[in-house]
C-alpha cells in the first residue's frame, strides 16, 4: 500500500516549469486559508494574534494573485491540479489548525516553519526554470518569504503591544488553568482523600499488606476511570472555555489514581506497621501537597486551603482506622 502511495507522487525535479506555478499557487492558496483559520479561531481568545494571522493570509493572497497573473499569461486560463501532495519529498504541513485546542506558542512556531519552507520551495523551483520572467517572480517570492519572519515581527509590534501581550499571556494561562490544573486537582483531591478510608479500614481489619495493596489499587483505578469519565461528559468547553473534554478526562482520570496509588504503594512492603507508617507519611505530605497547589493554581487563601484538604482528608483518614479497627 505504502509503495503504491510513493510511486503515485511525482519527483520535484520531474515537474515542467507550468506544473512549477502551479504548485506555488496551490501552495500560497492552502498557507493563506490556513493563515485566515488561524485568525478566525484565534479571534475569540487572542484577537491582537488574530489580526497578525489576517494581515499573513492578506499577503499569502497577494502573492498568490501574482502567480495566477504571470500563469495566465503564460500557459493560459487552465491552472493544472498539481498540490503539495502530489509531490515526493515536498514538505507538508502538519494541520494544527484542525486542533479543537489551539496553542498559541505552537501556532506562531507553525507559522515560521510555513514560511521557511516557502522560501525553500521558490529557492528550488528557480533552479528548475530558465523563463526569465518566471525566475524573477519566484526570486522576488523568495525574497518576500524569506522577510515575512521580519514582517511578521513588524506586525507583532504593531498589534501586540505590552498590554496586548499580557492580556493573551493571561488568557492562555487560564485556559492552562481550566483544562489541565483544575480537573487535575480536582482528580487528586478525589483520589487522595477518596480512596483513605477504603484503604486504611481494609488495612486495620485485615492487617495484611498484600491484600490492603488490592483494594487500594482497585480503589485507586475505579475512582480515577470513574473521574474521568464524569469530567469529560460534565462539560464539552464549548461554552464555558474549560477546553477539551478529552483532555480534562484523562487529566482528572490520570490524577485521581496517583492520588489513591500514593498511600496503597506502601503496601507492597511485607511488614504491615512499616508499611502503615510509610502510608501514613505520604498520607500527609500528599494533604499539605494539594493545599499548596489550591493556594499556588487557584489563588484559594492558603488556610481555607488547608481546612477544606487537610482537615477534612485527616477526618477521612481517621474513620478509615476506626471502621477498619472495630
Amino acid at each position: 500500500m505504502l509503495a503504491r502511495v510513493l510511486s503515485s507522487k511525482r519527483d520535484f525535479s520531474s515537474l515542467s516549469e507550468r506544473e512549477i506555478l502551479a504548485l506555488a499557487i496551490s501552495s500560497e492558496e492552502e498557507d493563506g486559508r490556513i493563515y485566515a483559520a488561524y485568525a478566525d479561531r484565534l479571534r475569540s481568545d487572542y484577537p491582537a494574534s488574530a489580526a497578525i494571522f489576517e494581515g499573513m493570509a492578506a499577503e499569502e493572497d497577494e502573492h498568490r494573485r501574482k502567480l495566477i497573473d504571470l500563469y495566465t499569461e503564460k500557459f493560459g486560463a487552465h491552472i493544472v491540479p498539481i498540490r503539495r501532495e502530489h509531490v515526493r519529498g515536498f514538505f507538508t504541513r502538519k494541520p494544527v489548525w484542525l486542533m479543537s485546542e489551539l496553542d498559541i506558542e505552537i501556532v506562531r512556531a507553525q507559522a515560521r516553519d510555513m514560511e521557511q519552507g516557502a522560501a525553500r520551495f521558490y529557492a528550488e523551483a528557480i533552479k528548475r526554470t530558465a523563463d526569465s520572467a518566471i525566475r524573477k517572480l519566484l526570486g522576488d517570492l523568495e525574497r518576500e518569504e524569506r522577510g515575512h519572519e521580519r514582517a511578521a515581527e513588524a506586525l507583532e509590534t504593531a498589534h501586540l503591544d505590552p498590554q496586548a501581550r499580557e492580556t493573551e499571556q493571561q488568557s492562555a494561562h487560564k485556559k492552562f488553568l481550566l483544562t489541565y490544573v483544575q480537573p487535575g486537582l480536582a482528580g487528586l483531591m478525589d483520589g487522595s482523600v477518596s480512596t483513605l478510608a477504603p484503604i486504611f479500614a481494609a488495612a486495620f481489619a485485615t492487617g495484611d499488606t498484600w491484600t490492603t495493596f488490592l483494594v487500594g489499587l482497585a480503589a485507586s483505578v475505579g475512582a480515577g476511570i470513574s473521574m474521568g469519565f464524569t469530567e469529560a461528559a460534565s462539560d464539552d468547553g464549548r461554552l464555558t472555555g474549560r477546553g477539551s473534554p478529552v483532555k480534562r478526562g484523562f487529566a482528572s482520570g490520570i490524577m485521581t489514581t496517583i492520588g489513591g496509588l500514593g498511600h496503597a504503594l506502601p503496601y507492597l512492603i511485607a511488614d504491615f506497621w512499616t508499611a502503615t507508617t510509610i502510608a501514613t507519611i505520604v498520607v500527609f505530605i500528599e494533604l499539605w501537597a494539594i493545599a499548596y497547589i489550591q493556594k499556588r493554581f487557584m489563588d484559594t487563601p492558603f488556610w481555607r486551603a488547608v481546612l477544606q484538604v487537610v482537615l477534612g482528608g485527616s477526618l477521612v483518614f481517621a474513620a478509615g482506622i476506626l471502621i477498619g479497627s472495630a
